[in-house]
C-alpha cells in the first residue's frame, strides 16, 4: 500500500512539472512563430494531454475491455468540463475571448453528436474508425489554413515589451512610475521570452513525454488504492481512469491559469476533447471493434452532450468562466459521480 501510495504522490509530481514545461514550451514556441496559443494549445497541447487516452484505450481494446475504452474517452470529455476547467477557474476567471473559440466549440459539439449518433448505430468499428479519422485530418487542415489566412498578431503590451527595455525606476522616483515599462507584469508567461528551437523541442518533449508517464503512476496508484477499499472495477474505470488520463489536462490547465493563459486553458480543454473523440477513438476502432453498452447509450453519452451544452453560451459569446461557473461544473461532477456509482449498485440516481 506505501508502494501504491508514492506511485500516486510522485505521478502527481511528474504532471505537475510536465505540465508546467509544455505551458512553457508551447507558449514559446507560439511567440518565436507568430502562431496564435490557441491554436498551440488545440493541437500541440492538446495531443500531447490526450496521449494517456490513446495508451489506455489502445491497450483496453487489445485486451478485450472495450467498455474501458469508450468510458475512458467518454469519462475524460466530461471530466474535461466538469473537472479540469471548473477547478482552474476557481483560481482565476478563464476568459474564452480567443478569435477561433466559437467555431472550434462548434467542432467539439458536432464530434460528440456524431459519437451519440455512432454508438445508436451500433459497434465502432473499422469503418467508423475511418471516419473519425478522416475527419481529425480535414480539421487539422482546415485549423491550418485558418491561421495561414490569419497570421496571429500578439498583443500591443508584447510588441511594447520586446521593443522597449527594461528600465528600473530610481530609489525615489515614486510619485509617478507609469513611464517606466518593466518585465514584473501581471500576465503571467502570456508574451514568454524567445528561447531557441532546442530549448523549445527540449520542454515540449519533456511534456508530451512526462505526462503520460505521471498520468500512468497516478492511475496504477490510485487503481491499487481503491480496490484495497473495494472500490468495483465498473466505477473504477469509468471514474478514476478517466480523471487519470485527464490530470495531463489538469496539470497544463492549472499551470496556464496561473500564468493568465486563458487561451492555452480553453484550447486545451476543447481541443482534447475534439482529439479523444476523432483521434482517440477513431484509432482504436481501427484495431479492434468497440461495442456499446447500454449504460453508455442511457446516460454516459447524454452528460457528456450536457457537459458541452453548459459550456457552449461561455465560449459562444466570447464571456468567461468564472469562479460561480466553476463551483457549478465542479457540483455537476459531483452529481455524475454518485449517479454513476448509484448504478453500478444496482440503484438509482436519487
Amino acid at each position: 500500500m506505501i508502494e501504491m501510495y508514492a506511485y500516486l504522490i510522485g505521478g502527481l509530481v511528474i504532471l505537475l512539472v510536465c505540465g508546467d514545461f509544455l505551458v512553457r514550451g508551447a507558449t514559446a514556441l507560439a511567440a518565436r512563430y507568430g502562431v496564435s496559443p490557441l491554436l498551440i494549445a488545440l493541437t500541440i497541447v492538446a495531443f500531447g494531454t490526450s496521449a494517456p487516452e490513446l495508451l489506455v484505450s489502445i491497450r483496453a481494446a487489445l485486451a478485450g475491455s472495450p467498455g474501458i475504452a469508450l468510458g475512458n474517452v467518454v469519462g475524460s470529455n466530461i471530466a474535461n468540463i466538469f473537472l479540469i476547467l471548473g477547478l482552474p477557474a476557481l483560481i482565476y476567471p478563464i476568459a474564452c475571448t480567443g478569435r477561433t473559440v466559437p467555431h472550434n466549440m462548434i467542432v467539439m459539439m458536432a464530434a460528440s453528436v456524431l459519437l451519440i449518433v455512432l454508438c445508436f448505430v451500433g459497434t465502432l468499428s473499422f469503418w467508423q474508425g475511418v471516419l473519425l479519422i478522416s475527419l481529425l485530418t480535414a480539421y487539422l487542415v482546415y485549423s491550418g489554413w485558418d491561421a495561414r489566412m490569419h497570421p496571429y498578431d500578439p498583443p500591443p503590451l508584447a510588441a511594447e515589451e520586446e521593443a522597449i527595455p527594461a528600465v528600473e525606476a530610481p530609489a525615489d522616483a515614486f510619485s509617478d512610475t507609469s513611464h517606466f515599462i518593466t518585465h514584473d507584469l501581471p500576465h503571467g508567461d502570456i508574451h514568454p521570452p524567445h528561447l531557441s528551437r532546442l530549448a523549445i523541442a527540449a520542454k515540449l518533449l519533456v511534456g508530451i513525454v512526462g505526462l503520460p508517464i505521471g498520468a500512468h503512476l497516478v492511475v496504477d496508484g490510485g487503481t491499487e488504492i481503491a480496490q484495497a477499499f473495494g472500490v468495483s472495477d465498473a466505477v473504477i474505470g469509468l471514474s478514476l481512469i478517466a480523471v487519470g488520463t485527464s490530470l495531463p489536462e489538469l496539470a497544463t490547465s492549472v499551470m496556464a491559469v496561473f500564468r493568465r493563459n486563458n487561451d492555452m486553458v480553453v484550447g486545451n480543454i476543447i481541443g482534447s476533447n475534439i482529439m479523444n473523440i476523432l483521434a482517440i477513438l477513431g484509432v482504436t476502432a481501427l484495431i479492434a471493434p468497440l461495442p456499446i453498452d447500454p449504460d453508455f447509450l442511457r446516460f454516459h453519452l447524454w452528460v457528456m452532450l450536457a457537459a458541452v451544452v453548459m459550456l457552449l453560451p461561455m465560449t459562444m459569446t466570447r464571456g468567461k468562466v468564472g469562479r460561480l461557473t466553476g463551483v457549478v461544473f465542479l457540483c455537476a461532477y459531483g452529481a455524475y459521480l454518485y449517479a454513476m456509482f448509484a448504478m453500478s449498485q444496482g440503484g438509482t440516481f436519487i
